[in-house]
């Protein structure tokens, strides 16, 4: 079967069904913060859903620390702010008079040292997305959920349609700069005043030792105050995240959750049975908590995915909310990671194919996706998403709730990944 010939009425059935479920997914469990019960109990009332069109349906535990991911944010801010505050306090007191070329020389060393180890700490968690911290945190169990649509015939291919059941703690700066863009401005801040104290305090010490002139000496002599605008802009970071408040994610990702459900669902409905096409849903947990779940589940099945003569292609689904931003995001991890360019083609063909002309290939240029752990481990994958990157105003907060739904949106993508399954049932990856 070709797209072209699928029932128009079962895509129809499943966005409403879709839409239904998730508003009852969220009154009944609520909020899922990784590694939860509520997550559990999604995937347990995700599987009494899916156990009568499927072959086989299982979970997979592994141990992660929740909290550990984004946590780096109190703790770098916290010390960089205690840092500035102490030494401030130790020259003003005339405690450290007389180590180095001038009273600040020590606290330029300390300053900057703190600064550097948070930007690096900062650079292994958010930017490359590395379990670096979880060693300090109490690990908790999480689960993966998976079900499997098996082919009549041998089993010569396989895609799997992926999203996350999870959800993410709020984010105030986007909550409470609803039109003000107070995240760009404070992130954006405290990236760049990181970075400009780390210049000005290496540029001090080097001035305590070389004469540098008029620069050098207001270098050494001034240039600390400037890490007190690193503190302020440290503050902001360290309310950055509200660990307490959860969002009930019903677009990030019980879209993308339940675009893994119906993707099996409607082949049954509309009796759909690929003779060596294997189609599998999995339902991470931990994406919000640093890709925890996807990245355990790349490397337990790297050998079944790569070397076991099984064509693979992952297709990670994450939010299909904002139509005018549906993409095929072929880099991802904030550019760092580039997806298979064939199976990023083919969602772009079918996607053609589908009567949708006007996606692109897109980057998550801010956070990341669960493709991103799968490529990093060398497994075919991309993503496919509609969400405003600005970001949307629901994104990683309270207001991502049921009825910010967008039908429209979820068809959309429904149509996107029914074309993509069929092409990779007729020609694999590159044809």
């Amino acid at each position: 079967m070709k797209f072209k010939d699928f029932p128009q009425a079962v895509i129809d059935e499943n966005v409403d069904y879709t839409v239904k479920e998730i508003t009852n997914v969220i009154k009944r469990y609520g909020p899922r913060e990784s590694g939860n019960k509520n997550c559990l109990a999604t995937q347990k009332h995700i599987d009494k859903e899916m156990k009568p069109f499927c072959d086989e349906t299982g979970f997979e535990s592994y141990k992660m620390a929740p909290k550990a991911f984004l946590h780096f944010t109190k703790t770098v801010s916290a010390s960089v702010i205690i840092a500035v505050v102490v030494c401030l306090i130790l020259v003003y007191t005339g405690v450290i008079n007389g180590i180095g070329g001038s009273d600040f020389f020590l606290p330029q060393c300390i300053v900057g040292g703190v600064v550097l180890v948070g930007l690096f700490i900062t650079l292994m968690e958010f930017l490359l997305y590395k379990p670096f911290c979880d060693v300090f945190y109490k690990k908790i169990e999480g689960n993966n959920y998976y079900a499997v649509r098996k082919p009549k015939g041998e089993v010569k291919r396989r895609i799997v349609i992926s999203g996350h059941c999870d959800s993410a703690y709020q984010w105030r700066h986007i909550y409470y700069g609803k039109k003000f863009p107070l995240m760009t401005i404070c992130m954006a801040g405290t990236i760049g005043c990181a970075f400009a104290s780390v210049v000005a305090a290496v540029v001090a010490i080097i001035a305590n030792f070389v004469d540098m002139g008029a620069f050098g000496e207001f270098m050494v002599n001034y240039s600390f105050y400037f890490h007190c605008l690193t503190a302020l802009f440290m503050v902001t970071l360290f309310l950055f995240v509200d660990f307490k408040t959860i969002s009930p994610g019903a677009n990030d990702n019980l879209t993308g959750t339940y675009s893994a459900v119906c993707a099996l669902r409607m082949l049954d409905m509309a009796g759909v049975e690929f003779e060596n096409t294997e189609v599998v849903a999995m339902i991470t947990d931990g994406e919000e908590a640093g890709l925890r779940g996807c990245k355990q589940w790349a490397k337990d099945h790297k050998d079944e995915y790569m070397n076991s003569g099984v064509e693979t292609a992952v297709l990670c689904v994450d939010t299909l909310t904002d139509l005018e931003y549906l993409n095929v995001y072929s880099r991802d991890m904030t550019g760092t990671v580039k997806h298979d360019q064939g199976f990023s083609n083919l969602v772009m063909e079918s996607a053609k194919e589908a009567g949708h002309n006007d996606l692109k290939f897109a980057n998550v240029f801010f956070g990341s996706s669960d493709a991103a752990a799968f490529t990093q481990a060398g497994i075919t994958a991309t993503c496919l998403a509609a969400m405003d990157p600005a970001p949307a105003d629901y994104y990683h907060n309270v207001r991502d709730s049921y009825d910010r739904l967008v039908p429209e949106a979820i068809k959309t993508g429904y149509e996107v990944i029914l074309s993509t399954i069929f092409n990779f049932d007729e020609k694999g990856i590159n044809g």
